[in-house]
């Protein structure tokens, strides 16, 4: 049972330290949560194992950050491709 101080690392007890239990919550609260999908927006994806993630209603299955579905180097690639569309453009 996760306290409110805990949170969901209160299955560690004691050990690791108070800020290695922290860091481990912070990245649980993300990973677990509902994202929105890139195929039909709706917040439904879910994670299925590193880096795979999957929406629950379209079925669309893709590759992503191992805790959050669009790593930062994802951002970056996509702002990158839309900046040479407009250019060509």
């Amino acid at each position: 049972m996760a306290t409110k101080k805990s949170l969901s690392t209160g299955r560690f007890g004691s050990r690791y330290g108070t800020r290695i239990r922290k860091n481990v919550a912070e990245i649980e609260k993300v990973q677990k949560k509902k994202h929105p999908c890139p195929v039909c927006t709706y917040q439904r994806v879910k994670r299925v194992g590193s880096g795979i993630w999957l929406c629950k209603k379209c079925g669309a299955k893709f590759a992503g950050g191992a805790y959050k579905p669009k790593a930062g180097v994802a951002k970056i690639f996509a702002a990158s491709e839309e900046m040479k569309k407009k250019e060509s453009a």
